[in-house]
């Protein structure tokens, strides 16, 4: 059976930035690793579940909306998966931490937070979303990696 895409990255280097996870004709994947995996420092449900709905918000909203084919969490809860049509990944990267900026600056409720938008609308909390946001961001402004390729060992 062939492996998936992601095992065959080595988890052992891979830090917390902006990578394209693969590439299906004009569909890009993009991993939004905002923690250093298997190293004990995981988001909780309710810190995924809040920075989905104001990402996946903010960012249907932006300038490439249109072609935001999805936006979730990983369920080893050490990032996000942000799939996109017909846009560049510099582009992509750009709009990425202008929606972590709109969020950090949010005010008012987390959006989608009630029984008839949500299945478990408790389960939300901007603060919570706004801190992982804010650390996010900080990692964003720094990456020099503009190709978005993944860490080696060789690196």
């Amino acid at each position: 059976m062939d492996r998936i895409k992601s095992f065959t990255i080595d988890h052992d280097v891979l830090v917390p930035g902006f990578y394209i996870s693969r590439v299906d004709g004009d569909i890009i994947t993009y991993d939004l690793r905002t923690r250093k995996p298997n190293a004990g420092d995981y988001m909780s449900n309710a810190n995924m579940h809040s920075v989905e709905h104001m990402f996946a918000t903010y960012v249907r909203n932006s300038s490439i909306g249109e072609h935001v084919v999805y936006f979730g969490p990983m369920g080893c809860q050490t990032g996000f998966y942000l799939v996109v049509q017909k846009e560049t990944p510099q582009k992509v990267f750009e709009i990425t931490k202008e929606v972590l900026q709109q969020i950090v600056d949010h005010e008012g409720p987390v959006f989608g937070a009630s029984a008839i938008e949500c299945g478990h609308y408790e389960n939300l909390d901007l603060k919570i979303a706004q801190d992982e946001c804010t650390t996010y961001l900080d990692v964003l402004n720094k990456q020099t990696n503009m190709e978005f390729k993944y860490p080696t060992k060789e690196d």
